[in-house]
């Protein structure tokens, strides 16, 4: 007869208490930097983070058309935390995903901007482009054992300056404004089909990059729940040498992970800037929406599924930062307290560790050992 699981011992019910003690934590200590920079008006802060657009409430057009800007940033940020999510259930830790993210960015305005290419085939070249870069990193890891963390971080700087390069040229860039061209005006074929625009308020950046996302994570949990591939790539995750042993290409498993990872992060480039809602400028550093995603997916316990509304959380929280009142505090201080509410989401495993440790089992020494009647009873036989 099967054990009965308590409620608080099942794995999903453990995930979600994680990630929301971990989310509560953040917040919690961003209220407590608040409270050391303005006492005063640090209830008033936090509230501001916390309220984000539905400070907008009594006007239903206008809160609807920010909802629509709010899952619109959301769905990059989610789609390159399934990437990683991918990639670490095949046993991989993708921190390439940003200049994967970074490369699609070029494949996306340059072909757009550039070419004049439709979106549809836009779409297919950012997914080339950071499969292409997830690619590389997964050669160098199959076949020259180098760690695809060091392959991936080289690659993101590589990625970063071709972007400059390449998209900072008289084609791409409006250089009176230092930023790429509005793809609205230059190429419209480009921009990505509308989705529910009325909905969110007459919100001309909802684009079908919405539902699309849900289906890439139900994909993904299909994939690798579901399917002998998903199975492969996990068993060469956990350990190479076992599934070379079993039969399964190890090599091949890695590269095509990586791969596929990169192409979802291409992807999620893809469904941002063809939407027209954001230009991209010269930059020093490398997109943070690779980075992000790595804490969107531990916060989301792993799952596909959670990853989206972490990743919800997250762009919520996020935003809500542009709120907060720079007459009291400096506007850094609004990223410093996003910075820890993202970086506590990490620690979800290890509270989730922490819920599930087991406990002193006590011991009492007067007890008679369960099979002891059970052996008398057979020396009476």
């Amino acid at each position: 007869m099967e054990e009965k699981i308590s409620f608080f011992r099942r794995p999903a019910v453990q995930t979600i208490l994680a990630s929301v003690l971990c989310a509560v934590l953040g917040i919690l200590l961003g209220y407590i930097i608040l409270l050391t920079m303005n006492a005063e008006h640090a209830t008033e802060g936090i509230s501001a983070i916390l309220t984000n657009f539905f400070k907008f409430s009594g006007n239903t057009k206008v809160l609807m058309k920010y909802m629509g800007s709010f899952l619109v940033k959301s769905m990059p940020l989610i789609l390159c935390a399934e990437a990683i999510l991918f990639a670490y259930k095949a046993g991989l830790f993708n921190i390439g995903a940003a200049g994967q993210y970074t490369v699609g960015i070029i494949a996306s305005l340059y072909t757009s901007l550039a070419l004049g290419w439709n979106w549809f085939f836009c779409v297919l070249a950012a997914v080339a482009a950071g499969a292409l870069w997830g690619c590389i990193a997964g050669v160098f890891k199959a076949f020259f054992n180098v760690n695809e963390v060091i392959a991936g971080i080289m690659l993101n700087w590589i990625g970063l300056y071709l972007c400059n390069i390449i998209l900072g040229g008289a084609k791409c860039m409006d250089q009176t404004k230092s930023e790429t061209f509005d793809i609205m005006a230059t190429n419209p074929s480009a921009v990505l089909p509308a989705f529910m625009t009325e909905f969110f308020g007459g919100n001309k950046y909802t684009t079908i990059a919405i539902p699309l996302t849900i289906i890439i994570a139900i994909l993904i949990l299909v994939v690798l729940n579901k399917t002998t591939f998903g199975y492969e790539l996990k068993a060469t995750g956990h350990n190479k040498e076992a599934a070379k042993y079993a039969g399964m290409n190890a090599k091949r498993n890695i590269v095509l992970t990586l791969v596929i990872s990169g192409a979802i992060s291409g992807f999620a480039a893809s469904q941002l800037y063809l939407t027209g809602m954001e230009h991209y400028t010269i930059s020093a550093s490398v997109p943070g929406m690779g980075f992000s995603g790595i804490a969107v997916a531990f916060l989301g316990g792993l799952h596909p599924i959670g990853t989206i509304f972490a990743g919800l959380f997250v762009e919520y929280i996020t935003l809500g930062g542009q709120y907060l009142n720079t007459n009291y505090y400096n506007p850094q201080v609004a990223d410093l307290v996003i910075a820890i509410i993202i970086y506590l989401c990490g620690f979800v495993l290890f509270f989730k560790s922490f819920i599930n440790r087991p406990g002193k089992v006590k011991v009492n020494a007067n007890a008679e050992p369960a099979n002891t009647s059970a052996k008398a009873e057979e020396k009476e036989v």
